[in-house]
């Protein structure tokens, strides 16, 4: 089984330079997971952060030049502080950076998940980041919380871990009068969110919707303190640490996991209530004759999304056919096939 621990730039670094103390922490419990048979994957945020003191700049800017450049200059330091750290315990890392586009594509999604799991098998971690130096601003996960999520999914994770500076998550701020940790999901939803930190791009409202992306598919999720001695082994054995979400209670294939959380839509067809019928409780394929309208410019092989008439997303699946092609309502064209086709 495998196990997802992500860390935050706020945990990383501090003033330019790599919190040493905080990752060889964290590589040592790691290291000792790996020797009693587990897979981790470590999702490490932190190469901007570090990249900034060579650019000049106190904070992250809004420049995606810029961005790709402190990246670049920060992701060898960042890699070579979990490469130490590891290496210290006699662990290998492995250094796999993924841009969005990479999940996109079936192909190259599956290209990804046997690559990690060769990774495991040969007892090393992965240390896993946004490929930010090549990454657009329009095709990106948005943050590396997604991206934990993203990847927990692709690997089938038994847990996701988001370690944060925070022991996890508040009914309010941290520090202000009647804040009070939220020790499991549920509360955590409607609880009141602050900004993120100046150098990294998420912040507690974008782990919590990473869980809730995790538990969807099945994998609980913890979001606890990255710091002190002992963090990962009494989260892993249950103890009260954090915020916990339950895992939830649907755990599709690993195509409809992909499809449902890899694969962007490029449009949405909106259909009558008889082909909804048909498609929940029947489980049909969608014709084009059930189709009322089409929106975006989509074309056979592209993500879709799939409404009732009121405008509620049920379904996302792969097009059989063109957004032009459906408008004409042909009644022997498939819009979707079943098979390709997963209920939300």
């Amino acid at each position: 089984m495998t196990v997802v621990v992500k860390l935050g730039t706020s945990l990383v670094v501090r003033d330019g330079r790599v919190r040493r103390s905080v990752v060889r922490a964290r590589a040592r419990e790691v290291a000792a997971l790996v020797r009693s048979g587990e897979h981790v994957c470590v999702v490490s945020s932190g190469a901007i952060g570090l990249g900034l003191e060579r650019l000049g700049l106190e904070r992250r800017p809004r420049s995606v030049p810029r961005l790709q450049a402190a990246s670049a200059l920060g992701q060898a330091r960042l890699h070579a502080a979990w490469d130490d750290a590891l290496g210290r315990e006699r662990v290998p890392a492995a250094q796999v950076l993924l841009t969005a586009s990479d999940l996109h594509d079936r192909v190259s999604y599956v290209n990804v998940r046997n690559a990690l799991a060769t990774i495991f098998r040969a007892g090393a971690v992965p240390v896993v980041n946004e490929n930010d130096a090549t990454a657009t601003d329009e095709i990106t996960f948005g943050d590396n919380d997604a991206l934990a999520a993203q990847v927990a999914v692709l690997v089938r994770a038994r847990l996701l871990v988001l370690l944060t500076e925070v022991d996890g998550v508040y009914s309010r701020a941290p520090g202000t009068p009647g804040a009070t940790l939220l020790a499991e999901g549920e509360q955590a939803r409607a609880a009141a969110f602050g900004a993120g930190s100046a150098l990294g791009r998420g912040g507690m409202r974008s782990k919590v919707v990473a869980a809730e992306m995790a538990a969807a598919a099945g994998i609980p999720t913890v979001i606890a303190s990255g710091e002190g001695a002992e963090v990962l082994g009494p989260v892993l054995a249950g103890e009260p640490r954090g915020t916990r979400f339950a895992a939830g209670p649907r755990i599709e294939s690993a195509f409809k996991l992909w499809l449902r959380y890899g694969k962007p839509a490029a449009g949405r067809i909106v259909v009558d209530d008889g082909a909804r019928r048909a498609m929940v409780e029947g489980g049909a394929s969608l014709l084009a004759v059930g189709v009322v309208a089409c929106e975006g410019a989509f074309a056979p092989g592209d993500g879709v999304e799939v409404a009732a008439p009121d405008g509620t997303v049920f379904a996302k699946g792969i097009a059989s056919a063109s957004a032009d092609e459906l408008a004409a309502r042909p009644r022997d064209v498939e819009a979707v096939h079943r098979d390709r086709l997963v209920l939300l």
